[in-house]
């Protein structure tokens, strides 16, 4: 596992969140939420850091008073390292709440992108694939084992899994998840209501795979909405400071971000994090949700809580835009020459990274995104007012000769 490195501020941060709560250090699996929640509400105590140097620098134009802060970097540095070692040893026990309660993931969809998180699943837990071709062999070597897809009653009903991860395109979404119900429900059959493991979705667009999932899906499956913002090539040295945004969509049969933000007028719905429950299907689903996003936290990823509505609205506007432009500009047969800029060569490598992955990604990106219409007239309007600028100042100039 990478060693991560932490700042003077996140060492703070964490004395802050030890000094509101002396049980903190994860006594019980559920205060890996807590330790996450609470971090993210201390923004306050950054603020008040960085304006240390500001007020040492202000008091230092008093000569009397500049005297007093002499010894004030040395102190500031023990307990740097004071609270270095803390934060150390807490992270030491976080992964040790993880690592005695390992989750057992089931992926549907082994391929290129599902193999790629497997190989950082398996050093947290059992891994174990399914796809309709045959990846026994590459499952082994990582250490993961193999079951194929032709025999979803052993994947589902007879392996315990704690987890199972859609890694499959956009377009054999819908099928995969109508083909999975049954076996979930012989599993409930036979292992008890509470027996369905948590659903997870890794597509590209969220408001499409969350509908599908909660129209099809027993009420007794926990869902949780998630987009790993990077792949096998961008991410190919490690997830660390890569984007990870996810939604916990349902647990115990509670859904939270249940809202379109179309509708102004819907008030009866529920946005919050999930909560600590006196309920114990209510606390194993919200520690079985945490445990996994723990993995994505561990490897490195900046962890972004966000709606799967707020996240198509965002990707639109950033992902298919990128696509688009990528697909637009490698249908002109652009090609490098002997005077290529930085820029044009920046321009062609958007090309050859958005031209990379599949049409049916690109397909994906448009069909199951609502914002994506409005994006492409966005992108023709610009286009059209750019070229009429154009031309009014070339006429604007002839009439000026």
């Amino acid at each position: 596992m990478k060693t991560k490195t932490f700042t003077f501020i996140d060492i703070l941060r964490l004395l802050f969140v030890l000094s509101a709560n002396n049980n903190i250090l994860l006594a019980s699996s559920f205060q890996i939420n807590t330790l996450r929640s609470t971090v993210q509400n201390t923004s306050h105590l950054r603020r008040s850091v960085l304006s240390i140097p500001h007020k040492l620098h202000s008091s230092s134009s008093n000569p009397e008073e500049s005297s007093s802060n002499y010894g004030e970097l040395e102190r500031l540095k023990q307990e740097e390292q004071r609270l270095a070692a803390l934060l150390a040893s807490v992270r030491e026990q976080k992964l040790t709440v993880i690592r005695e309660r390992p989750l057992k993931i089931g992926i549907v969809g082994f391929g290129r992108f599902g193999q790629f998180i497997a190989k950082s699943f398996t050093k947290y837990g059992h891994v174990i694939g399914t796809s309709r071709s045959d990846y026994a062999a590459v499952a082994q070597d990582m250490g993961a084992t193999y079951i194929p897809m032709s025999d979803m009653e052993k994947f589902v009903v007879e392996e315990d899994l704690d987890v199972i991860v859609l890694a499959v395109s956009i377009v054999s979404f819908d099928e995969t998840v109508k083909e999975l119900v049954p076996h979930l429900v012989t599993r409930m059959e036979r292992k008890g209501v509470n027996s369905c493991p948590l659903i997870v979705d890794v597509l590209s667009v969220k408001e499409h795979p969350r509908k599908i999932l909660l129209d099809n899906l027993p009420e007794e499956c926990d869902v949780l909405c998630t987009h790993p913002m990077f792949g096998p090539d961008s991410a190919k040295s490690g997830w660390n400071d890569q984007t990870f945004v996810y939604e916990k969509t349902r647990i115990n049969k509670v859904l939270y971000n249940d809202c379109d933000p179309l509708d102004t007028d819907n008030a009866d719905c529920i946005t919050s994090e999930p909560t600590q429950s006196t309920s114990q299907a209510s606390v194993e689903g919200i520690d079985r949700v945490e445990r996994f996003l723990s993995i994505w936290e561990e490897e490195g990823c900046n962890m972004t809580p966000l709606s799967c509505a707020n996240h198509d609205a965002y990707a639109a506007n950033s992902q298919f835009i990128t696509h688009l432009m990528g697909r637009i500009l490698g249908a002109q047969g652009l090609q490098p020459t002997p005077i290529d800029t930085r820029g044009f060569q920046s321009v062609l490598k958007l090309i050859e990274n958005t031209n990379a992955d599949s049409f049916d990604l690109f397909y994906g990106l448009y069909k199951y995104n609502r914002n994506s219409d409005l994006t492409i007239e966005k992108l023709r309007a610009s286009m059209d007012d750019v070229t009429r600028t154009l031309l009014r100042t070339e006429l604007k100039e002839a009439r000026d000769r």
